[in-house]
């Protein structure tokens, strides 16, 4: 199976416009037009019933004392832990493609409904944000679908965006629970026929960015 983007191209950065946030010199970060990056798939297997659809951030910092400080930068050393920024379930068997901006377009606060525009019968998983946000009054709310890149501003490493497409033997997956990133990588396991990745690159430190 095959999965590629027009957005942006295997292992090279990714373009503000699909991030959160970008680099603003005054204030750090600004908020970006967060819009959903094109993706597009070929060579399923034949017996294929549905897809999944999964984005995460490998490289967010296992502890905050660093994060966002100043003077401070967050260590490479520092022990890195996942971070889901997309999960999407029980696409069409006959789908092939996602279109940019379909899904996420501009950053909405308190997160996007669990039932987005032109979905169907898909269903949008519960991203990150969600509890990253959680002690933030003005942005504390349920966030579903894509939600793109934000990491430290002083971060040391630039980080890895993994986009994963599952082909799946059924054609509605079952998950039990809230349906975050965590729970649906459990529920799809013994149903995975095939899948196929793309990394993006992204950062807002300046450092690296040049």
């Amino acid at each position: 199976m095959k999965l590629w983007s027009n957005s942006f191209t295997n292992l090279n950065l990714i373009p503000g416009e699909y991030a959160f946030c970008v680099i603003d010199a005054t204030h750090h970060v600004a908020l970006s037009g967060n819009r959903n990056p094109h993706l597009a798939w070929s060579e399923a297997p034949p017996n294929t019933q549905s897809f999944v659809l999964i984005c995460y951030d490998k490289d967010v910092p296992s502890r905050g004392d660093d994060v966002n400080k100043e003077d401070r930068e967050v260590p490479a050393s520092l022990p890195r832990v996942d971070f889901f920024h997309w999960v999407l379930i029980d696409i069409p068997a006959a789908q092939r493609e996602i279109e940019a901006g379909s899904y996420s377009h501009g950053v909405t606060a308190r997160g996007k409904p669990e039932v987005l525009p032109a979905l169907g019968n898909m269903r949008h998983g519960i991203n990150d944000y969600t509890s990253w946000f959680a002690g933030d009054a003005e942005m504390r709310g349920d966030y579903y679908g894509y939600d793109g890149p934000c990491p430290p501003w002083n971060d040391s490493i630039v980080h890895q965006y993994i986009f994963t497409l599952y082909a799946l033997d059924v054609p509605r997956l079952r998950v039990d629970g809230q349906l975050s990133g965590q729970a649906v990588r459990l529920a799809m396991q013994k149903y995975i026929l095939a899948q196929a990745s793309l990394m993006g690159l992204y950062t807002l430190n300046p450092r690296l960015a040049k």
